[in-house]
């Protein structure tokens, strides 16, 4: 199948139940197949907003920078 990517790792994640509704809402509002299938999804548009590669021709990702704490002494 092109395209296809096998799915060997699983991810368990602890979630509220607002966070869970968020997630069906996007899943049954976009027509996704599966919540799983929704959850890659918002993941993939979150590495993406925040400039993070999607695969190996993505190239580096933007580095995150904290904020430095002021008035910090060595």
């Amino acid at each position: 199948m092109p395209g296809h990517r096998s799915r060997n790792e699983r991810l368990q994640v602890m979630l509220t139940a607002e966070e869970l509704k968020l997630i069906d809402d996007f899943w049954f509002d976009n027509r996704l197949p599966t919540r799983a299938a929704a959850v890659r999804e918002l993941f993939r548009r979150g590495l993406a907003a925040a400039e993070f590669p999607s695969g190996p021709e993505g190239g580096k990702p933007k580095p995150i920078h904290r904020k430095q704490r002021r008035n910090q002494t060595s």
